[in-house]
């Protein structure tokens, strides 16, 4: 019998996925996935269907889960690109999920966070770098402050404790997810290849200089449960990243050999607008390769790139306090991005 049970929310998201990957491939652990549409694939889970904006509908559909022992939050409200997000809606859904965990769980242990760069204001602009786990806050209204915050009252007093982990621009092979800085570039490349042009990098001059980061599914998987688990990390926040920098100038001519194209120029294009009239483009590379028939905007959502590519400064965080407390690894991200983009080349959803 396992010794723990994890109730990953937000399981069909963009975190979610290597986690229960991981999890459900441990005879330590048994796992519970809460989404408003489970999946119909067959896994080693136990599915529950439920709203986390409806406390009740919420609090019955955990009622029978008094097994929990561990609470893996990677639920969101929706959202746009770049902007503030809604504190309202985000702390609401963490609060229903709290209540109805509480209301359920015999033995919980610990609840985890996961929040992201954007704690240290990276969507505002130029910030301190490397970022720092206990850095000032910016001035509010931030979603993740909210969330923390109510994490931190509702655990005092408990026998539970928390972490929070962030990671910064998660990239997988993750066919069913557009927004996915991976499928985006595979499909830009595709496409400029198509026309036959160069690639030409899409940001901001600031960013393909600047320094920056980028966190792997499955590292961020593994340290999620590293958090979970260890004393060292009970009551804490940590940054997750692969533990290098990159600068796209460097990397951007290595994408351009995989497909075929010489590196081009730095040339700004706003992808959400540029791309709204590609999908006859897309269309005919679909047909000429043989890919997996998907629409252009169900490989790539291109406001995220925008918004990533938008960053003309550094964007680093320090890992120390996360290697103080005894997680070590790293991930090359050159060859985890061309690796990944090779995997969609494979599965026949990028030419």
């Amino acid at each position: 019998m396992a010794e723990r049970m994890a109730l990953v929310a937000g399981a069909t998201g963009a975190v979610a996925k290597r986690l229960i990957e991981l999890l459900a491939g441990d005879p330590a652990w048994s796992v519970v996935g809460l989404s408003r549409n489970p999946p119909s694939a067959a896994v080693s889970v136990r599915w529950v269907a439920a709203d986390l904006g409806d406390a009740v509908q919420c609090r019955r559909a955990l009622a029978e889960h008094s097994g929990i022992t561990h609470v893996f939050y990677c639920a969101r409200a929706e959202h746009g690109e770049g902007g503030v997000e809604s504190v309202e809606d985000n702390v609401a859904l963490l609060r229903n999920l709290l209540d109805g965990v509480e209301h359920a769980a015999r033995d919980l242990r610990h609840v985890h966070l996961v929040e992201g760069g954007k704690w240290y204001g990276l969507h505002l602009g130029r910030y301190p770098t490397p970022a720092r786990e206990d850095d000032p806050r910016h001035m509010p209204p931030n979603f993740y402050y909210g969330q923390e915050d109510l994490l931190r009252a509702r655990q005092e007093g408990r026998g539970w404790t928390w972490s929070a982990s962030r990671p910064n621009v998660i990239c997988d092979f993750a066919p069913e997810r557009p927004r996915n800085l991976v499928s985006i570039i595979g499909a830009y490349a595709a496409i400029s290849a198509e026309l036959g042009l160069q690639l030409d990098f899409p940001g901001k001059p600031g960013n393909f200089t600047a320094l920056t980061e980028l966190t792997d599914a499955g590292l961020l998987a593994r340290g999620m449960v590293h958090m979970a688990t260890s004393p060292a990390c009970a009551n804490k926040a940590f940054n997750i990243t692969n533990g290098d920098v990159i600068r796209w100038e460097r990397l951007w001519p290595r994408i351009a050999r995989l497909f075929g194209l010489e590196p081009g120029i730095v040339r700004p294009l706003p992808l959400a607008r540029w791309m709204e009239d590609k999908q006859p483009v897309w269309a005919r590379i679909v047909a000429k390769y043989g890919l997996v028939p998907k629409r252009l905007d169900e490989v790539a959502r291109w406001g995220f790139a925008d918004f990533v590519f938008g960053q003309d400064y550094d964007v680093i965080s320090d890992l120390n306090r996360l290697r103080r407390a005894g997680f070590h690894e790293t991930i090359d991200t050159g060859e985890m991005l061309l690796g990944q983009l090779q995997q969609y080349r494979d599965a026949r959803i990028l030419p």
